[in-house]
């Protein structure tokens, strides 16, 4: 697949800003208070907020390797 130069470089550097940015809000989302209960335990908006990380860090991995292999396949 070979796409402008622009459009690979645009997709990596989204890419790349999901894998840098997301872990450092999911940082800030396991110190708030309301990501454990009383007892320790994770709650939903601990969960949800993992499960929202996640996926935005799959999907950015993805995006930089479709940039990357446009860029150079």
């Amino acid at each position: 697949m070979q796409l402008p130069l622009f459009a690979a470089l645009l997709l990596i550097i989204a890419g790349v800003w999901s894998l840098v940015v997301w872990p450092q809000f999911l940082r800030r989302v396991m110190k708030d208070p309301r990501a454990r209960d009383a007892d320790g335990k994770a709650t939903k908006f601990l969960t949800v907020h993992v499960v929202l990380v996640s996926i935005s860090m799959v999907l950015g991995a993805a995006t930089a390797v479709i940039g990357v292999v446009g860029l150079f396949g």
